[in-house]
């Protein structure tokens, strides 16, 4: 009985998975024009860190005049997975990092889930130890492999791998090895399996990659305005945050609850779940929202899943559903944003970013209440 009304409080949680693979494989064709996305931003990267990103893709072009396709995005990703943007350390005006970010040592042990032996290369210059090698700096760096790519970004006559800058112009002269066309997607792909090569690695980046090409690009809100523009901006806002069962309300992100029905507990999780997420949201325009996704189908006026997504328009909420037509099975919400996007806080290990609106299963309408 408890856990059918935990369930029922919160039912935020997909039924199956795949959304995020879902999301990767509808961003494929994204700059395929070789556009550089400089433009945008992201909720988890911190804005000096976000800096080094932008410049790094900028720069590279003078080191690599072949290489297309070069965006902060791509950078973004592979420092997520590598060192969560240096979260938790200090960054200078001038792009040092403080304290330092050093892997394991590569001696063989197995600590950190590495069994690759690799001796000193620089004798500790850049990782501290002259016995074995360790990974070093936000884009974690082997010191053998950051002297085959450096570069001073700062203008200071020193390449650091501890440096945001350094490292990320380093990074992305990395990936562009002899002048890659990183629009395509299969080349995008070769360079990050040049990175880390791993197949698991490869798919975790290139999600990272696609949802900070999402936050780049933005939704085309040049005609939204009030009340409406209030909801999406600050829902968008949130872009990043990460996912936290039964997290959320009027006020903000919080610690959610255990569990959710794949057994994931929010409790130590500051951030949203997807009616956490909408509740915030419309509270920012003086609404109040009902908790849960299923009763929040009945504010507002209904939109039936009969109408097809083009009767949604932007600021609507957007529903899916175990048995679409029957709103008690209804499991998630989100905000649409147009276009067939919305802003969306998936599941448990995800983080609130902008979908596509058939990213989830079972669409089952929307509710207008602006």
């Amino acid at each position: 009985m408890s856990a059918v009304l935990l369930f029922s409080a919160v039912a935020c949680a997909a039924p199956v998975a795949g959304a995020i693979g879902a999301y990767v494989a509808m961003q494929t064709g994204l700059q395929d024009d070789g556009e550089n996305t400089d433009g945008g931003t992201a909720a988890d990267v911190p804005a000096r860190m976000l800096t080094a990103y932008k410049k790094g893709a900028q720069q590279v072009s003078t080191h690599v005049p072949k290489c297309r396709g070069m965006r902060w995005p791509i950078l973004a990703g592979i420092a997520k997975v590598e060192s969560n943007h240096a979260v938790g350390r200090t960054v200078s005006a001038g792009g040092d990092i403080r304290p330092k970010i050093y892997g394991v040592l590569l001696n063989g042990s197995g600590a950190g889930g590495n069994t690759a032996v690799f001796p000193d290369s620089d004798d500790g210059k850049w990782d501290g130890t002259s016995t074995w090698e360790r990974a070093v700096g936000p884009f974690q760096f082997l010191p053998s492999t950051w002297e085959g790519v450096w570069k001073d970004a700062g203008g200071d006559k020193v390449a650091d791998p501890h440096n945001a800058d350094d490292a990320a112009l380093g990074a992305a002269k990395y990936l562009c090895g002899n002048g890659r066309d990183l629009t395509k997607r299969s080349q995008l792909k070769a360079a990050i399996l040049q990175y880390n090569h791993s197949n698991e690695y490869v798919a975790n980046v290139l999600g990272w990659i696609d949802q900070y090409t999402a936050a780049a690009k933005g939704p085309d809100l040049k005609n939204v305005s009030g009340k409406v523009r209030t909801v999406i901006e600050a829902a968008l806002s949130q872009r990043g945050v990460p996912y936290s069962w039964g997290g959320g309300n009027a006020n903000g992100k919080s610690t959610g609850i255990c569990c959710s029905p794949s057994g994931k507990s929010g409790a130590s999780i500051n951030g949203f779940d997807c009616s956490g997420l909408t509740t915030y949201a419309y509270a920012k325009a003086g609404i109040r929202l009902p908790r849960t996704a299923a009763a929040q189908s009945g504010a507002g006026r209904r939109i039936p899943a009969s109408l097809g997504t083009r009767a949604l328009k932007a600021g609507d909420l957007v529903f899916y559903a175990d048995a679409p037509g029957r709103d008690a099975t209804i499991y998630h919400v989100g905000i649409y944003l147009g276009s067939g996007q919305m802003v969306n806080a998936a599941r448990p290990g995800t983080v609130v970013r902008q979908d596509p609106v058939n990213a989830m299963p079972g669409y089952a309408g929307g509710a207008r209440l602006l």
